[in-house]
């Protein structure tokens, strides 16, 4: 066993991705000083017995937080609402623990050793949503004059969840922290907060988005101890189109210094004909190049 471990989680449906993941993780020298977990959310046995060769340990997912039969339905993958607030429990032993959802990729290795690095001393390690080119930040809906209804991701969820309306103004405006990619420690205390605050979001609200509810419940509310990395470190490409570096082939930031993409995620699809990329790797979208070309390309892992 080594010191740290990086933990994914798929169903069948997604098992490409996660594949993907896996061989981007491989890919790099480096990932010999780490172990590759997976939570099996409803994997096919053959698609497990694919993994096998590839990762340390494949454990079943279950519901650590009771959540009602009518909620969940036939959705098994919405374990990872949950299951990821447990990381521990599932996978004992390690010092350090690095979440990657399994529709994103590696592509530059430092991002990994900065995730790592973030969360020494019992801190949270993770990223905002925010950052240069994003032109908005939170919707509203103006009514008249000065009175709008706040649309903000972490406002509309808090406010179905019933977290109470003192604490739903905290979030209201707070730059949105992706759950997506994140990094702590064995015995960080925000393990605590966040499976606490969980337990709150997903009693009222809906099982998608709890956890990341939870989570900025716990850094805006309970103030527990976070680096916040930058963007390219969990780069989600439905806010932001990133560049292509032809001359290295490689993703980069759309603005200067054009920093290499380090996790490219696609959360929430990149879609084109009514096809999401996620689901069809053959699905191509415009890219701009650093020498200002157009060219058609997916953001897929591509060995």
């Amino acid at each position: 066993m080594k010191n740290n471990t990086i933990v994914s989680l798929a169903d069948s449906n997604y098992f490409n991705l996660l594949n993907e993941l896996v061989d981007s993780i491989l890919k790099f020298s480096e990932s010999k000083e780490v172990d590759i977990c997976i939570l099996d959310a409803g994997l096919s046995n053959e698609q497990k017995n694919i993994l096998s060769t590839k990762v340390k340990d494949i454990k079943k997912a279950e519901w650590d937080i009771e959540v009602p039969g009518y909620k969940v339905g036939e959705k098994e993958w919405l374990k990872s609402q949950v299951s990821r607030a447990f990381l521990p429990k599932y996978f004992p032993g390690y010092k350090k623990y690095l979440w990657i959802d399994c529709d994103a990729w590696v592509n530059d290795w430092s991002s990994v050793e900065l995730y790592f690095k973030a969360c020494e001393g019992g801190k949270l390690g993770i990223t905002q949503t925010m950052g240069p080119g994003y032109r908005i930040m939170s919707k509203v809906k103006w009514l008249y004059g000065k009175f709008a209804i706040i649309k903000s991701q972490n406002f509309k969820h808090a406010v179905s969840s019933n977290i109470g309306i003192d604490k739903a103004r905290k979030l209201a405006f707070a730059p949105h922290i992706n759950i997506g990619v994140f990094s702590l420690e064995e015995h960080s205390p925000c393990w605590k907060s966040w499976q606490e605050n969980l337990k709150i979001t997903l009693s009222s609200g809906k099982i998608f988005g709890s956890e990341g509810l939870a989570i900025n419940m716990s850094v805006y509310i309970d103030e527990v101890d976070t680096e916040f990395l930058p963007l390219n470190c969990n780069w989600i490409a439905s806010n932001l189109l990133p560049k292509f570096d032809e001359h290295n082939k490689t993703f980069v930031e759309p603005y200067l210094p054009n920093h290499k993409i380090g996790i490219m995620h696609l959360a929430a699809g990149l879609w084109k004909n009514n096809k999401d990329m996620r689901i069809d790797k053959s699905v191509e979208i415009e890219i701009q190049t650093l020498k200002n070309r157009i060219i058609l390309k997916s953001l897929r892992y591509n060995n």
